[in-house]
């Protein structure tokens, strides 16, 4: 089971709108909300790109940019994480069944440290960031990185994903997709099954969308 985090398991995109948007003040402008939408679930490298161009800056160093936005976002997540509905009722399911489990994730590991303190350090056999990879989401790298390391065929994984740039990733690396969106619409395409929340998913669901009976059957 390959679990995005952002959005995803907990609701922290609320606390990416307030860096995001007060990098952009601090820039004398204001971020778009087409450019907020597009930055979903990319990397951060290509998250300062969008901010840039969408002020009209694209001259701006990216890597100035980041160590802003990763400064002030580790002390929004400090704050606290909730978690977004019945995310963490699954991931203690599947946990539970003995599934192999690793969060793959845009964002980087600093950042995921702060995180795995709601999320829970046991919940994961594997750990994917957004830093620890050559190529992030869109392309497929983090998703088939951490089938590697599960030891798991990708062909054998459901990615849980609520954005399009996710999405797009784990269907590229040949894992089955189910989506929860959050901010952002998820395209109908094959290979995604959709959902309003992780509190209509179960073990049984995910073994169908694998076209597997259910643990324990």
């Amino acid at each position: 089971m390959l679990f995005d985090m952002d959005g995803t398991l907990v609701d922290s995109e609320k606390l990416w709108d307030v860096a995001l948007e007060e990098l952009a003040a601090e820039y004398g402008g204001t971020l778009s909300a087409a450019a907020r939408r597009a930055i979903v679930g990319t990397s951060m490298a290509a998250s300062m790109r969008i901010l840039h161009d969408d002020l009209g800056q694209p001259g701006r160093d990216p890597e100035v940019s980041a160590a802003w936005i990763n400064a002030r976002i580790l002390e929004l997540f400090r704050t606290g994480l909730s978690w977004r509905p019945g995310a963490s009722a699954l991931l203690r399911a599947v946990r539970a069944a003995g599934i192999p489990t690793a969060l793959v994730t845009s964002s980087g590991r600093a950042l995921v440290e702060i995180a795995l303190d709601t999320l829970g350090r046991d919940s994961f056999d594997v750990v994917v960031c957004g830093d620890e990879v050559d190529a992030a989401k869109p392309h497929p790298e983090p998703y088939l990185t951490a089938a590697r390391l599960l030891g798991v065929p990708i062909e054998r994984c459901v990615a849980i994903e609520d954005s399009p740039t996710g999405v797009t990733s784990a269907l590229a690396a040949g894992a089955a997709v189910l989506a929860v969106p959050l901010d952002v619409p998820v395209p109908a395409a094959d290979g995604v099954h959709q959902v309003t929340s992780l509190t209509a998913a179960d073990l049984e669901l995910l073994a169908a969308l694998l076209g597997e009976p259910p643990p324990g059957r």
